[in-house]
């Protein structure tokens, strides 16, 4: 048949590069970003996380072609910052939200299995029930921290003061 395998729309070749930043020479301080077998989801969460950094100037996203499974965000930012850590920035409060969304979600369900309503909660001290991910208290509910590693809610963090530990374990 003349269908493409599903697969290849979202599993990256051994070859291929998952982002691709490149300086936009036109305009400054702004930069072009390439995500690999991405689509409007993760497009517009990164464009509207973005958009909440008061650095950033300008941010879009557009998917080039409707059966090309990438995306391009474009990034302005002002003399405080660069296209990249603004970027990286984003994605460090929207795996934070993530995270803590998914806590929420085992509690919610937790308290089901146990009988209680949906709006019922456990009375343990110390959990916050508001999330603000721009907060200078950078803990969150169910927060352990042992051996220089952070666990959130059963999900490993690597050592967010490392800046070469970049990856996050679900």
């Amino acid at each position: 048949m003349n269908q493409p395998n599903r697969i290849d729309s979202w599993l990256l070749q051994d070859d291929e590069k998952p982002l691709t930043i490149t300086e936009d020479p036109k305009i400054p301080n702004a930069a072009t970003v390439l995500l690999r077998k991405q689509d409007h989801t993760l497009g517009n969460m990164i464009r509207a996380q973005l958009l909440l950094d008061p650095t950033v100037l300008f941010a879009g996203y557009k998917v080039p072609h409707p059966l090309e499974n990438d995306i391009i965000i474009k990034i302005q930012c002002d003399e405080r910052s660069n296209p990249a850590d603004a970027l990286k920035r984003a994605c460090h409060l929207l795996i934070r939200q993530t995270v803590h969304i998914k806590q929420q979600f085992m509690d919610q369900a937790k308290n089901i299995e146990m009988g209680m309503g949906p709006d019922q909660q456990q009375n343990i001290p110390g959990q916050n029930s508001v999330y603000d991910p721009y907060s200078i208290d950078n803990s969150i509910s169910n927060t352990q921290q042992s051996n220089n590693n952070i666990i959130v809610g059963g999900s490993q963090i690597r050592d967010p003061n490392n800046a070469s530990q970049d990856v996050y374990d679900f």
